[in-house]
Parts: structure tokens; C-alpha cells; sequence
């Protein structure tokens, strides 16, 4: 009996201690597995921060980049004059983004009236007015003036139309269809119409063949500036801002009949050629060719009619524009360098001949 109770007894302990033993191995085992779960989750924070950290690197110069959008956008528009309502016009100026329309752009915001430009960017550029882009008083339309357009305003200045060569004589019949389509869509009941001669100035293309680019980009990039024929026919040149003041002087007159808008100041090509090559600082020579195709000898506005009836002339001196239309030309060409790209002068349609230096 006394055995039989012994081994009750005994196993009643192993039981305990088995029990006491698998809970101690299972504590054992939750702790090693907490414990490597802890481990994992510090190594995953550390990663995750560590990932963090290096995108924050990435990102913070973009939030500059942004920061610093935001401040140029936040207005950096030119000065603009505030009119009353009934002194505020609504100009539409088709063109608007080329040379002479992006100028006009220019002033006719800046007197307070609001702008309305329509441009299917043949030649023209969003560049030209880009600094508008935002302003209550500016809207841009992308838009051919082959079609028709409905819209209010109290103005129209129609300029749409390749005016270089080389692009007017790209599509032929295209400049046709812009020029008198585009004019009869344009149409309204009172009509200006200004007869313009040579302009210049910042904005100009580079590559668009007239005597003024040419001899630019060349002198600017050691290139000869190239002289068709003799070099003493003769051009008169007025700055791009003369002729806005005319264009703007004429729409508020009450003259109908055409209007010549230009420099009578007349130089020879040669001169002008050497002009240019001064105000680079260009070693350049100057190359003659061949006389180009139909090249008038002489060209000279007549300009009695708008100092008279418009009290307008042109006030800008020859050197000054030039040296205007330079630097723009100068910055153009490293921006063109950026991109990959550099311009070169368009050639005349030349009579065969020899080429003769100088």
C-alpha cells in the first residue's frame, strides 16, 4: 500500500514538473519569438527612417524650385496703369505673340486695357508674352484667323501673317489665305491701315533672312557678314517701339486712308553692315555676293502724312535700337546654345556672280 502510494506521489510531481517544464519551454519560446519580432520591427523603423530620410534629400530641392515658382508667379508682371471702366478698352491684336504684336502687347497692357492675343504660333512665340500669362487684363487664344472668331472687343489690330521671306514663302498659299480670309474675318466698321517699313528689335527671329539679323547672328558669331552686290543701295530702319507708338496713334485717329509708319533716315547697306560689325566688336569681314533677285536700289518712307495728321516720327537713334536688338540677340544665342541648337543666317536668291572679299 505504502508503494502503491509512493508511486502516486511521484507521479503526481513528474506531472507537475512536466508541467512546470512545458510552460517554462513555452515562455522560453514566446520570448525568443517576441524578441526577434522586435528586433525585425527595429530594423524595419530604422530602414523605413533611412528611406525617409534619403527621399526628404530628393524632395526638399524640388520644394525649393517650387518655392521659388511661386514667388516669381506671385507677380512679376510689368507696371500696369489702372483706367476707369470707361477708359478701358478691349483689344484684340491678332499675332500678338509675334515681334511687332508681343510689343504692342507690351504697351497697350501697360496703358491698363485689356488684351486679348491670338496666335496659331506659325512664327510667333508664348515666349514674346509669357510675362502676361496670369494677369486679369491678358488673355492668350491659340487660334488661326482663317477661321472665324467670335468675340467682343472694342479693337482690332491685325497682324497675323508670316512677314520674313523664308516664311511667308514656306506655305504660299497658306500666307494668302491669312492675309485675306484672315483680313475679312478681322473686318470691322471703321478701318486704319498702316503701310510699315523696316523694323527691328529684340523679338526678331534670328534665322528670318532680313539685313538686320543677318548681320547680327554673323557678327556675333565671327562670321562674314554678307553684302549682296555693291552694298550702296540704300534701307531706312526704325525701332520696333516707334512703330507701336504709330500703330497705337493711328487706331485712335481719325485717318482712314493708309498711313506710311518707317524711318526716313537712309543708309547704305555697306554702312550698316560696318555699323553692326563696330557695335559687336566683331572681327568679321565683310563678303560681297552676287546681287540678289528684284533688290530695290532705294527705300525710303515717305512720312509727312503721319507727322502731320498723327504728330508721330520715329525718336529712337539707329545706335541705341541696335544695341537693343544685340543684346537680345546675344542672350538668344545662348539659349539656343543650351538647347542644342544654332541658327544660321538665310541666304538671298542671288543673280550668278563671283564672290569678291572686302
Amino acid at each position: 500500500m505504502v508503494s502503491k502510494a509512493l508511486l502516486r506521489l511521484v507521479s503526481a510531481v513528474n506531472r507537475r514538473r512536466m508541467k512546470l517544464l512545458l510552460g517554462i519551454a513555452l515562455l522560453a519560446y514566446v520570448a525568443s519569438v517576441w524578441g526577434n519580432f522586435v528586433n525585425m520591427r527595429s530594423i524595419q523603423e530604422n530602414g523605413e527612417l533611412k528611406i525617409e530620410s534619403k527621399i526628404e534629400e530628393m524632395v526638399e530641392p524640388l520644394r525649393e524650385k517650387i518655392r521659388d515658382l511661386e514667388k516669381s508667379f506671385t507677380q512679376k508682371y510689368p507696371p500696369v496703369k489702372f483706367l476707369s471702366e470707361k477708359d478701358r478698352k478691349r483689344i484684340l491684336i491678332t499675332g500678338g505673340a509675334g515681334f511687332v504684336g508681343s510689343h504692342l502687347t507690351d504697351k497697350l497692357m501697360m496703358d491698363g486695357h485689356e488684351v486679348t492675343v491670338v496666335d496659331n504660333f506659325f512664327t510667333g512665340r508664348k515666349r514674346n508674352v509669357e510675362h502676361w500669362i496670369g494677369h486679369e487684363n491678358f488673355e492668350l487664344i491659340n487660334h488661326d484667323v482663317v477661321e472665324p472668331l467670335y468675340i467682343e472687343v472694342d479693337q482690332i489690330y491685325h497682324l497675323a501673317s508670316p512677314a520674313s521671306p523664308p516664311n511667308y514663302m514656306y506655305n504660299p498659299i497658306k500666307t494668302l489665305k491669312t492675309n485675306t480670309i484672315g483680313t475679312l474675318n478681322m473686318l470691322g466698321v471703321e478701318v486704319r491701315v498702316a503701310r510699315i517699313f523696316n523694323t527691328f528689335g529684340p523679338r526678331m527671329h534670328m534665322n528670318d533672312g532680313r539685313v538686320v539679323s543677318n548681320f547680327i547672328l554673323q557678327a556675333l558669331q565671327g562670321e562674314p557678314l554678307t553684302v549682296y552686290g555693291s552694298g550702296s543701295q540704300t534701307r531706312a530702319f526704325q525701332y520696333v517701339s516707334d512703330l507701336v507708338n504709330g500703330l497705337v496713334a493711328l487706331m485712335n485717329s481719325n485717318v482712314s486712308s493708309p498711313v506710311n509708319l518707317g524711318n526716313p533716315e537712309e543708309h547704305t547697306i555697306l554702312e550698316f553692315a560696318q555699323l553692326i560689325k563696330n557695335l559687336v566688336g566683331s572681327g568679321s569681314e565683310i563678303q560681297f555676293l552676287s546681287e540678289a533677285q528684284d533688290d530695290p536700289q532705294k527705300r525710303k518712307p515717305d512720312i509727312k502724312k503721319a507727322k502731320l495728321m498723327l504728330g508721330w516720327e520715329p525718336v529712337v537713334p539707329l545706335e541705341e535700337g541696335l544695341n537693343k536688338a544685340i543684346h537680345y540677340f546675344r542672350k538668344e544665342l545662348e539659349y539656343q546654345a543650351n538647347n542644342q541648337y544654332i541658327p544660321k543666317p538665310k541666304p538671298a536668291r542671288i543673280k550668278k556672280g563671283r564672290t569678291r572679299h572686302s
